[in-house]
């Protein structure tokens, strides 16, 4: 299994054996370590694509984490095992930036929680641009904090504009009167000769169903509709 499925008390014991700290002074250093972390958003959807590729960067399974769950906020077991784990100097791979959530101004939050707070690195492998490895390198790490806080502003921007014009296209519709939703069923030409007949138990509801070319679901239906409009 991936490492999410250990509880957090395993994960404090793998610092300590993981993260093999050598006293110096009042300072202290690890060793870095690589990580991986994939999320898809529902427990139907498939994460070997992303765990295949963060293989493909030499990380021991055990070492990525691992959620089936929504993006829009960080509450998440395995992201959160993650960040107990995480150490300076280690660096953390995701396939993509939206894997690691979908709410940007939380991303940028966490980026810098760690990247800054923890000291650890980012890749995110189809984004070069997001690669802050290389601590002594303030260029890298400005360019990928630049690049992260743009590709935020459009892709919230995006998100906005969807909303908009799913709003309008709603509103623009029901001005127009037009049905929202399935599509209503209509009444065959024949509907409402059929149904004197039927009513009036001239005809069974299968013989009914065959004159309008109903299916029994459609027919009951129609049937429903006739009632409501008296």
């Amino acid at each position: 299994d991936v490492a999410p499925s250990r509880g957090l008390g395993d994960v404090y014991k793998r610092q300590v054996r993981d993260h093999t700290q050598y006293e110096g002074g009042n300072s202290a250093m690890t060793n870095s370590k690589i990580f991986g972390y994939a999320r898809v958003s529902s427990k139907e959807q498939n994460l070997d694509r992303q765990l295949d590729a963060l293989k493909a960067q030499g990380i021991d399974e055990r070492d990525i984490y691992t959620d089936k769950a929504s993006g829009k906020d960080f509450n998440r077991d395995g992201y959160q095992a993650l960040l107990h784990t995480l150490r300076q100097g280690d660096t953390l791979f995701i396939v993509s930036l939206d894997r690691l959530g979908r709410n940007y101004e939380e991303i940028q939050e966490q980026w810098k929680t760690i990247t800054h707070e923890i000291g650890a690195n980012i890749v995110v492998l189809d984004m070069p641009l997001l690669d802050t490895r290389g601590t002594d390198n303030l260029d890298k790490r400005f360019i990928a904090d630049l690049a992260l806080q743009i590709l935020s502003y459009v892709a919230q921007k995006e998100r906005e504009s969807i909303k908009a014009r799913q709003k309008a296209g709603i509103k623009s519709a029901k001005e127009r009167g037009k049905h929202m939703g399935r599509p209503q069923a209509t009444k065959p030409e024949n509907w409402d000769k059929v149904m004197k007949q039927w009513k009036a138990g001239e005809i069974t509801a299968v013989k009914a169903m065959e004159l309008t070319g109903t299916k029994r679901t459609t027919f009951y239906k129609l049937v429903k509709m006739d009632e409501s409009q008296g």
